[in-house]
């Protein structure tokens, strides 16, 4: 009788388990990982304080994460989700509409500090240190804002304030430095060296993210075209889009669409005036029926460009579609030529290499719906001009961005100069945008070249012509030695200072560059002044009932409270020294 068959069994000699590796070469004890978030080598405590809360917050975006990151762990709104500043540049001046400001101010606070602990980091704030990455002209009550609602509302251990241009630099490897933060509210230039800021060599101009969003709605809403969607379906065949082409009404252009095209379709272009010697191709002729997009092909994006042949051979299944024939807008075709600003306009026109964009938009509340969406149509050299308005030079109040960081330039002492402008960081959210850090470079450059067209003065007769005003002179000597560590597109250096630092810092993000270097600074237990509870609660315990200026109560840090040098006369007068009376 034959043996029945068996099924051969696996063999047994192989016994599974997970490899060990060891993160650290050459080491002979394990490490710990604990948190699975991301790699680290430190030991971390659930309960304790070792990790630290970095918070960067600005009048309109707060960036918030933990130490010892590599990036943010959010990016939120301060106000939540419609994207309006906390504060601003300027106060209201009436007592009472001042203190019901301060009260929103507070409510606004505490509640973007709440939702950074319990919605965006999901920590217990009693066991967190926290640093505040804060500008160098934030207002010192928005500071103790701030402050107290982290001691006496949230109890956190304590509260660190560091500078965010000092951070900035700390991110990319340097102590010493000529920091630029173009930000929404305002562009701040601050000069470093060893890791001590210059603050009396700060300089500023209002020309940041604010004016360019007001700058840009002003510009579609006068040059661009806006397409209502049809009253009825009957009328979407029988109407042509060219007939209902009307000028973008005031309704659609919320601020939230104009930040969204400003984020997703603007961008910086070379100087202008170096395309307008060129010879002036004639543009194709527009038809008077523009190729609007059907809402079909359109459902992925809102977006899709107009008036660009070269890109028909785009796919189908792009998230951009081709309009050949865009619409011009039949209520600006009675400008006058001899308008400057016509002028202005027609040289934007025949300078732009931009398309033009349709985007799809939800029509106003006073126009039918029911029928779909509105195509808002934004020529494309609003999309490439509307940020030479940062660059534009010459106002006596407002500043270019080129121009403040020559004038801190002007004021720092003469043996700084080279290596502060050969040292230039550009950080801020509206130095993201693309070409704006070469357009940048190109403008000082400009700027520093010496006048070609002499102005003729009227002098008395028998007078010699005085010298005519050059402004720069002094830094025109530095020309060969500018450099900015975060330019994506260096050009070619011509010193070698130039050579060694153009484009060599690290591709951080111009916007989180702050907060990394918050992070840094909070791994390596160098996070500025800290303020601990205890310390907070001792100046809050104070009697009040004493006739002190209450900036003279402030335990927070403030830069423009710093001591006076050796004989320099105190500008507060003394309590009871008698005043001077007028025609005394």
């Amino acid at each position: 009788m034959s043996a029945m068959p068996t099924t051969p069994s696996r063999s047994r000699t192989m016994v599974p388990s997970t490899p060990t590796t060891s993160r650290i070469a050459n080491t002979s004890t394990s490490t710990v990982q604990a948190s699975p978030h991301y790699a680290t080598t430190r030991r971390h405590s659930l309960y304790g304080v070792e990790d630290r809360i970095i918070i960067d917050p600005g009048s309109r975006i707060w960036k918030v994460g933990f130490s010892g990151e590599g990036r943010p762990r959010d990016v939120l709104y301060a106000d939540g989700k419609h994207g309006a500043p906390l504060w601003k540049l300027n106060r209201a001046t009436n007592p009472a509409e001042r203190a019901e400001e301060d009260r929103m101010l507070d409510i606004n606070l505490e509640r973007a500090l709440r939702s950074v602990f319990h919605d965006s980091l999901l920590t217990d704030p009693k066991a967190r240190k926290v640093i505040l990455v804060e500008h160098p002209l934030l207002p010192l009550y928005i500071k103790e804002m701030m402050t107290k609602i982290l001691f006496e509302n949230l109890l956190v251990p304590s509260v660190s304030f560091a500078s965010s241009h000092l951070l900035a630099l700390f991110a990319v490897g340097r102590i010493t430095g000529l920091v630029l933060d173009c930000g929404h509210q305002e562009s701040t230039v601050l000069p470093i060296f060893a890791a001590r800021p210059l603050f009396p060599y700060l300089r500023t101009t209002p020309l940041a993210g604010a004016a360019l969003s007001l700058h840009l709605s002003q510009f579609i809403h006068v040059h661009g075209s806006y397409v209502p969607p049809p009253t009825t379906l009957s009328a979407h065949v029988n109407v042509p889009a060219a007939n209902r082409t009307t000028r973008v009404p005031a309704e659609v252009l919320t601020p939230a669409l104009v930040e969204e095209i400003k984020t997703r379709a603007c961008f910086v272009s070379g100087p202008p005036g170096i395309f307008a010697d060129r010879e002036h191709t004639p543009a194709p002729e527009l038809s008077s029926e523009p190729d609007i997009p059907s809402s079909e092909n359109n459902t992925d994006s809102d977006f899709s460009f107009a008036g660009r042949d070269s890109m028909s051979s785009q796919p189908e299944s792009s998230d951009f579609s081709v309009v050949s024939t865009p619409a011009r807008n039949p209520l600006l075709d009675d400008r006058r030529s001899d308008d400057p600003a016509y002028r202005v306009v027609e040289m934007y026109e025949r300078c732009s290499t931009a398309s033009h964009l349709t985007m799809r938009v939800p029509p106003p509340s006073s126009q039918n719906t029911a029928t779909g969406y509105g195509a808002l149509i934004i020529p494309g050299w609003v999309r490439e001009r509307s940020a030479e308005l940062l660059f534009d030079g010459g106002d006596v109040d407002e500043s270019s961005v080129a121009e403040v960081i020559l004038e801190s330039l002007l004021k720092i002492p003469v043996d700084l100069r080279k290596t502060m402008a050969s040292s230039i960081l550009v950080v801020g959210g509206t130095s993201m945008l693309p070409g704006f850090i070469p357009r940048l470079q190109t403008e000082i450059l400009r700027a520093l070249a010496p006048p070609t067209s002499p102005v003729r003065l009227s002098t008395p007769p028998g007078r010699p012509t005085p010298p005519q005003y050059d402004k720069y002179a002094a830094l025109r000597p530095l020309t060969p030695y500018f450099a900015i560590l975060n330019n994506p597109a260096p050009p070619t250096s011509q010193s070698e200072r130039a050579k060694v630092n153009a484009g060599k810092a690290p591709a951080f993000t111009p916007s989180t560059m702050a907060w990394i270097g918050g992070s840094l600074a909070g791994s390596l237990k160098t996070g500025g002044a800290e303020l601990s509870r205890e310390k907070w609660d001792e100046a809050a315990a104070a009697p009040e009932d004493e006739e002190v200026d209450r900036q003279e109560l402030s335990i927070l840090p403030d830069w423009t409270r710093s001591p006076l040098p050796a004989g320099a006369p105190s500008a507060r007068m003394e309590r009871g020294m008698p005043q001077a009376t007028v025609g005394a």
